[in-house]
């Protein structure tokens, strides 16, 4: 089998879970003992029989639940999403979640690259100098990192931000690149509408947008950091152990390419599902991260629609989640075919 079947092969059984999640979820929402149309239209203090009746014929729960089930999924995989009924009455989902996502994954890209590109180099040196001072302190680091809740270092992170001046002697808010709207508050990402390349032309804006978001990013990518510093040295540590390393040694191979071409590279292979893993964690802990700061995101909007009851937009934004997590897990798929290449090959 080919890596590019094995790929294919991976896409189409994402469909199935596709499938499976969207199902449970509308079962859950549709077919439980709340009827979604009188609750939230109880939430907007509305108790009129007739209204309700109207929400029902609207939400289409008047029809056969196989009907009702097939016009949903339908419209999901059509992406016509609906509208929301309680947050902002009558508007478009679609509209919303293009209005919305771009500040989630803004935040979950920052967060990966802080947790990828801080613990796994220092999870790989550590490593590499098993055994040292070095060692002691990246491996304690990273269990402190992974200890502390989310939750908890956000409201810290923020307190220390507010009073940065007076006990660092320096002003977060003006520190070489001021923000206008203060320390919470949505990342400005309206530059780059229908011109993404802005990301590149207007460094300014885009350097303003990455200040803002690296405090919540840090918080959110602070338990991945953790692990993956705490995965990466016991990758190391097992694969200096191979006897491939041992024959390379043997050959006299440099030290330096022993570990560029061998340790590293082979490290790589069992932190690849913790990294998207971890990935699945940003969805739910960009909940809490985004409502500390006043980050308007999709977890937020969630967050608001879950508390307020409605309903109907918790069931797409559940959709939107699952096609997020699949696209992660073939992201994953496609770094195991690059990183490891014998992945996608079967014996004959």
């Amino acid at each position: 089998m080919s890596r590019f079947n094995y790929l294919g092969k991976r896409l189409l059984m994402s469909f199935p879970v596709l499938w499976l999640g969207t199902s449970v979820t509308w079962f859950i929402i549709y077919q439980g003992p709340i009827n979604p149309a009188a609750y939230v239209l109880s939430q907007s203090q509305t108790q009129d029989p007739e209204k309700v009746e109207a929400a029902e014929t609207q939400l289409g729960l008047n029809q056969p639940p196989l009907e009702h089930y097939l016009d949903w999924m339908s419209s999901l995989f059509m992406l016509d999403l609906g509208q929301t009924w309680l947050l902002y009455p009558g508007s478009n989902v679609n509209a919303l979640i293009m209005d919305f996502l771009p500040r989630t994954v803004w935040l979950g890209f920052w967060s990966v690259i802080i947790a990828v590109f801080i613990g796994v180099p220092l999870g790989f040196y550590a490593g590499l100098h098993s055994n040292t001072l070095a060692d002691y302190i990246a491996s304690v680091s990273g269990i402190v990192w992974r200890a502390m809740p989310n939750f908890w270092l956000a409201v810290i992170l923020l307190s220390l931000l507010v009073s940065s001046e007076a006990m660092f002697g320096v002003d977060w808010d003006t520190a070489l690149i001021p923000l206008d709207s203060g320390i919470t508050g949505n990342p400005q990402l309206s530059y780059m509408d229908g011109k993404p390349w802005a990301l590149f032309t207007e460094p300014g804006n885009t350097l303003a947008a990455i200040k803002k978001i690296i405090p919540p990013a840090i918080v959110l990518g602070s338990a991945s950091m953790g692990n993956e510093m705490r995965i990466g040295r016991t990758a190391v540590l097992e694969t200096k152990n191979e006897k491939y390393i041992d024959l390379a040694r043997a050959k006299g191979v440099s030290d330096r390419m022993i570990v560029w071409k061998h340790v590293l590279r082979n490290a790589l292979v069992p932190l690849v599902p913790v990294i998207t893993s971890e990935a699945f964690l940003l969805i739910g802990g960009s909940v809490l991260v985004e409502s500390v700061f006043g980050i308007q995101g999709i977890g937020f909007l969630f967050f608001k629609a879950a508390i307020q009851g409605d309903l109907p937009l918790v069931g797409t934004l559940m959709f939107v989640f699952i096609v997020l997590m699949l696209t992660i897990n073939i992201a994953q798929d496609i770094l195991y075919t690059i990183i490891d290449p014998r992945v996608g090959y079967e014996e004959k």
